[in-house]
């Protein structure tokens, strides 16, 4: 919301705190309030809240430019019962418009002495109005510091902690949708408002994300959900303790193939002599592709070829002829379609609705070394990822990504992975609102079938393996739900939870059954 730097001086100084809450008076005030805004709105009425100071209001106040989406937004903090209260509020009004321009049009003097003229009710309406636009504008005060000016901003409502072990930070990143949240926390203030000043460091690929996370060039990092597990494991690395603080994103992948296969390919069997990339070994990616393919009666291992790319440079492997098909990230599997040289055959959100891909992680040396700081940059990821969990603000955050230093794409990319709204490449415009999701909760149950599938396709031994004990350990399922409430959000009260996928479920309560029977079913 933009208010008006007279409208900000003007505003009860008790109505001002800048941050994320009422201060304590307004609490005690409406505490003692009705939860029903229709009788909330009449007792202040009553009470004479809004009398003759609401109309010297009026005359040094210029009129307000409201949009009420943008209220709301602002207003909410992502509270949907916040924000709701407030719907109730406007619509008790008649609507936004008519309660700003009572309390605060040019004409509100005007318009109240023909109120008083046209009778009791119509006074009372007029009352109504410009209690609603107080509140609504004394409780949009105390969401952000309303003497700002410019559009909503996000991360406005900050409380950083003072007890901060370090505050200027390093975060390895890929240039991926996936990255969103610990990417858009730079540009729209999400750790500054945490008080840490961080540089998100930009990486050419995986690989050179874990070795750098091992030779302590980075504090914490953006990683592929199995990493934490593979290197803590010590699988395909040195061994090093890492730890899994919140998931980045759900959904967001796709099985992309090569335009010159439009005509040849419709379901798994149909890739068997196929180069396929995936971004990493230890990827969902892999793993998927793998549960997919081994459905349709192929060895991943030897009816395919299944390598390595980095995902930024996937788009001119496959144009060049060196991929027949991909499971990557966004938004390369759209820029293949941006160019022409590829169709989305299937969203890995068909595959596994609700599937976890990407992660922010921390190595456990560095987080006892900066409890608090591992703390307050977890949180402001949470905080992020909520904000980008919001359809509303998809756009938005697009404009902030394709800058160069971040993922380096065209708008009409970007914006086609967040909103959902895209061309597939074989001349349909699909809409699917949830093709990514950003959903910071860890499952435990994702460490479950994380590992499951790892020793299925021999990636890790399944001697001695504690499925548990694994997902205890690694997954700090507890802290991000104890943030999460912290910042008003609703994380799950279960730790765990029977997964959907396309083919089976998946048990957490028993992986090696799982495993034995997806050998037994499909041969691999």
């Amino acid at each position: 919301m933009t208010v008006s730097t007279r409208a900000s001086e003007s505003i009860d100084a008790r109505c001002y705190c800048g941050g994320n809450h009422l201060p304590q008076d307004h609490w005690e005030f409406l505490e003692s309030m009705p939860n029903n805004p229709a009788d909330w709105v009449s007792d202040l009425v009553k009470m004479g809240v809004y009398t003759s100071d609401s109309l010297d209001l009026a005359k040094t106040l210029t009129q307000v430019d409201m949009r009420e989406a943008l209220l709301l937004k602002n207003i909410s903090g992502g509270n949907p019962a916040r924000e709701q209260f407030c719907r109730d509020l406007i619509k008790e009004a008649g609507g936004l418009d008519q309660a700003m321009a009572a309390a605060f049009g040019v004409n509100a003097v005007e318009f109240f002495g023909n109120t008083i003229r046209n009778g009791d009710f119509s006074r009372r309406e007029f009352l109504k109005r410009v209690a609603v636009a107080g509140a609504l504008v004394a409780m949009a005060s105390c969401s952000q510091d309303a003497s700002q000016s410019g559009g909503a901003d996000p991360a406005a409502e900050a409380e950083a902690p003072s007890n901060l072990e370090k505050t200027d930070l390093q975060i390895g990143f890929i240039p991926i949708t996936c990255a969103t949240p610990i990417v858009m926390s730079e540009p729209l203030g999400f750790y500054e408002k945490y008080g840490l000043n961080v540089s998100v460091v930009k990486m050419p690929n995986w690989a050179a994300v874990r070795d750098s996370a091992i030779a302590g060039e980075l504090d914490a990092y953006h990683m592929l959900s199995p990493m934490p597990i593979a290197m803590t494991l010590g699988l395909g690395s040195a061994t090093f303790p890492v730890k899994l603080a919140s998931i980045e994103n759900i959904n967001g992948q796709a099985i992309t193939v090569a335009i010159k296969h439009r005509d040849t390919v419709r379901g798994p069997a149909d890739f068997k002599g196929f180069r396929i990339g995936v971004p990493f070994p230890f990827s969902m990616h892999n793993l998927l592709l793998r549960y997919y393919l081994a459905t349709g009666g192929l060895n991943p291992d030897t009816d395919v070829q299944i390598f390595p790319v980095p995902p930024p440079d996937s788009v001119a492997k496959m144009t060049a002829d060196e991929l027949d098909a991909m499971l990557m990230p966004d938004p390369f599997n759209q820029r293949a379609v941006f160019e022409g040289v590829g169709y989305i055959h299937m969203l890995t959100k068909d595959l596994w609705d609700g599937h976890p891909c990407c992660a922010f992680a921390a190595s456990q040396p560095w987080i006892d070394e900066n409890p608090n700081t591992f703390r307050a940059v977890n949180k402001a990821i949470i905080d992020a990822a909520g904000y980008a969990d919001d359809p509303a603000n998809r756009k938005d955050i697009a404009a902030a990504l394709i800058d160069r230093q971040y993922l380096n794409q065209p708008l009409p990319v970007v914006e086609a992975v967040l909103t959902g709204e895209f061309e597939d490449g074989l001349g349909n415009t699909l809409n699917v609102p949830d093709r990514i999701g950003f959903d910071p909760y860890p499952w435990k149950s994702f460490a479950k079938w994380i590992s499951s599938q790892m020793v299925r396709w021999d990636l890790m031994s399944a001697d001695g393996i504690d499925y548990d004990q694994i997902a205890q350990d690694i997954f700090l399922t507890d802290l991000a739900a104890e943030l999460q409430t912290e910042l008003g959000q609703t994380p799950p009260s279960e730790a765990e939870r029977s997964e959907s996928l396309m083919f089976d479920s998946f048990d957490p309560s028993d992986p090696a059954s799982y495993v034995a029977t997806q050998i037994e079913e499909f041969g691999q």
